[in-house]
Order: C-alpha cells, then sequence, then structure tokens
C-alpha cells in the first residue's frame, strides 16, 4: 500500500502571518494552485494555518477586504493534517470526511508537503473516487444553499 509520503508534493509555496491577501493571490496566479499553508516564518515550517482560493473569497473580497488585509483574517487555523508516514486511503477518508481536496502533510510539526485528491486520483489510489463523490455531493448543496 502507498502511504502519503509517496504521493505528497515536496517544497510547496508557504506564506507567513506578515503576509497579506494580495501577496497569496498573485502566488496562487503564478503558481497555480489553490492552496497555501501558512508557516510561522519561512526559516521554521510550523504548520499555522491554510489559505485556500474559496478562503479568498469568502473571507476576504465577499467581506470588502482590501488587498493588504493580513493573511491571518482569511486562513483556517488549525487545518486538518496527515503524517506523510499514513496510508494514502486512509488519507482519501481523511478528505472525504471533512470535504476537503487538500491535505497539508506534516512530520512532528513542521509542513513537509501537501497532498491533494489529484495526486490520490493520478496515483490510482482505490479510494479517490470516493473521496470527490463526497466532496462534490457536498459542494453541490453549499452551491444550492447561495441560490
Amino acid at each position: 500500500m502507498k502511504k502519503v509520503k509517496d504521493l505528497m508534493t515536496e517544497g510547496c509555496v508557504t506564506v507567513t502571518p506578515k503576509d497579506n491577501v494580495y501577496k497569496i493571490a498573485v502566488l496562487m496566479a503564478e503558481h497555480d494552485i489553490g492552496f497555501v499553508p501558512v508557516v510561522e516564518d519561512q526559516d521554521h515550517t510550523k504548520l499555522i494555518g491554510v489559505v485556500t482560493d474559496r478562503d479568498l473569497v469568502r473571507r476576504g473580497i465577499a467581506m470588502k477586504k482590501p488587498g493588504s488585509t493580513a493573511v491571518t483574517e482569511v486562513m483556517t487555523e488549525q487545518p486538518i493534517t496527515v503524517s506523510p508516514e499514513e496510508l494514502a486511503d486512509e488519507a482519501t477518508d481523511i478528505m472525504a470526511h471533512y470535504q476537503v481536496r487538500r491535505l497539508p502533510v506534516v512530520d512532528q510539526g513542521k509542513l513537509v508537503g501537501v497532498v491533494t485528491l489529484g495526486d490520490m486520483a493520478l496515483k490510482n489510489t482505490s479510494n479517490a473516487s470516493h473521496a470527490l463523490h463526497d466532496i462534490s455531493k457536498h459542494e453541490q448543496l453549499d452551491t444550492h444553499y447561495l441560490q
């Protein structure tokens, strides 16, 4: 069985609490990503939160916050994480349960990578389609609520 460490992306783009919403948006555009981990500082990779493209829209733009708004005002604190030693199928179960497409990979409190549902699907883990189904079902309900 594959482990998360076999599928994760290492060396991911990060920001610190000193950064702002504009910087996150620029990084997301430059790197074609929708998820940025927030670490204590660039020298120490202690994970303190994450920002998704959805966070930027719901907690930033929709709340009319300017680009100079601090990362900490839009980030999700205490995100669900996974260990690099976790089995890939268990990670997809976590994604399905918590309705997330991306998980920070943390080892002894330090960010070591990110694993995505896409990573799981590309590597043919058995639970990836189940997780995607559960997450998509939730998003359909959420979209219906907004109409």
